[in-house]
């Protein structure tokens, strides 16, 4: 049976294109100030004092869609929904244009098919099914002709033999990697592959806030640590977490490729630079306005200052003193997020044909699906956002695409969480407070 209903009155609003950044203390805004063309650079040099506050707000309510409300992109685009979706959050797209999409409660990932323009799917299939909180899912090898779906559960890296057109699984799960660590916070893993196909890379978010847990050692236990681990990599529950991991296609040979990242909900590879990028959640309850959450290019070896420091030599109030000889090895990350705005998945977008093409100058930025905060006295997130870069570089500066979602200071209908390219350029994304999948064309 077919599961996609439209709502009313497909959503289709143009937002003003602005030229001015918005910068300083005007970035860190919260949802009023969001229309598509707004954009924002938020700098090392802007971040305050901590404040160790208490959160300022309760999670959203997330309520039915409310008469009139619409979403709203930029002139020449058209957001319509798509399908209806049980909970969904990762979405992958593969070679031949089927939509696979992580139903992770529910433990399913769900493939759609439609035709190039279309405004709906024409076929929707259960393709694996009692799955573990599954998330990241990634064809291999890279090119027209995978042969495997590889799906990163919470616990564990699993594949399914694969050839294009399949709306069914061939055959059971062929465990590849048979624990993850997991367990407590941050649960969702994904997974991409590196450009030669010869590494592949899990994300793992941190089991806590900020490793409060974590037991203390000595200078000399430290030390010791320091030279058996990667740099910045922690221990007690959260060790190989807040970590990007690395691993061949078999899932041997587990090494941590990157360290001290919170929770990198979103990976994703530029394919035009070979670059590994990823979208972070940052700490809690240190304000409203610290810190940025993150997006950025995973550099090999690179320590990004969980738990003891956060972008750059920012000291984490909680871990005084712990970790000195840390200062000055932290990565300062790419592009900064308006604080708590929760940036999940990401991608990039790379079409360059189809009947829902976007203009030349977006090819080769980046979209990033913002969930929405929590935690924040000033509610922010709850929108597409896309990521300009200049020949495969960020600037720093990132725009609204997509927003609408927030009703008022309490409430939402609908909190972003994957984003993908179809295969006729549209771009698609998931929302897991309304159960949708939304469809972006141009030109239409």
């Amino acid at each position: 049976m077919p599961r996609w209903i439209w709502p009313a009155a497909l959503v289709l609003i143009a937002g003003p294109s602005l030229a001015a950044t918005l910068t300083g203390a005007s970035a860190y805004s919260d949802w009023h100030a969001d229309a598509p063309g707004v954009s924002r650079k938020i700098t090392v040099a802007d971040l305050g004092p901590p404040q160790m506050v208490e959160p300022g707000v309760a999670p959203p309510s997330v309520v039915a869609r409310p008469a009139g409300a619409e979403l709203k992109t930029l002139p020449g685009f058209k957001v319509m929904a798509f399908a209806k979706l049980d909970a969904p959050r990762a979405l992958r797209v593969a070679p031949n244009g089927d939509i696979f999409v992580a139903e992770s409660m529910p433990g399913v990932v769900r493939v759609l098919r439609a035709a190039d323009g279309a405004d709906k799917p024409s076929a929707d299939e259960s393709f694996a099914t009692g799955l573990d909180r599954p998330f990241g899912i990634a064809f291999y090898p890279a090119g027209p002709n995978p042969q495997w779906v590889y799906v990163a559960n919470t616990s564990s890296v699993v594949r399914f033999a694969y050839r294009n057109g399949d709306l069914k699984a061939r055959g059971p799960a062929e465990t590849i990697v048979p624990t993850l660590p997991h367990g407590g916070n941050h649960w969702t893993r994904d997974i991409v592959f590196s450009p030669d196909g010869k590494t592949m890379f899990i994300s793992v978010g941190s089991a806590s806030n900020v490793a409060e847990d974590m037991p203390k050692k000595t200078p000399a236990e430290t030390a010791a640590w320091q030279a058996a681990h990667a740099l910045g990599a922690a221990w007690g529950r959260d060790e190989n977490r807040a970590d990007v991991l690395a691993f061949d296609p078999m899932g041997q040979g587990q090494r941590v490729f990157a360290a001290g990242i919170r929770n990198c909900a979103g990976l994703a590879l530029n394919h035009a630079t070979g670059a590994l990028w990823c979208s972070t959640n940052e700490r809690d309850l240190l304000g409203d306005d610290l810190p940025p959450d993150y997006v950025t290019q995973v550099r090999p070896g690179g320590f990004y200052g969980w738990p003891w420091w956060y972008i750059g030599d920012h000291e984490e109030p909680r871990h005084a003193g712990e970790r000195p000889d840390l200062k000055g090895k932290i990565t300062v990350p790419d592009v900064l997020i308006q604080p708590h705005s929760a940036p999940l998945e990401m991608t990039f977008y790379d079409a360059s044909g189809g009947p829902a093409v976007f203009p030349a100058q977006y090819r080769g930025d980046a979209f990033v699906a913002l969930h929405g905060s929590w935690d924040r006295h000033k509610r922010t997130g709850y929108k597409i956002v896309r990521l300009t870069l200049v020949k495969g570089q960020p600037t720093g500066a990132y725009e609204d695409f997509v927003t609408g979602f927030v009703v008022d200071d309490k409430s939402v209908w609908g909190r972003p969480v994957g984003v993908a390219v179809a295969h006729d350029g549209a771009l698609l994304f998931t929302d897991d407070g309304g159960d949708m999948l939304w469809r972006v064309a141009y030109g239409r």
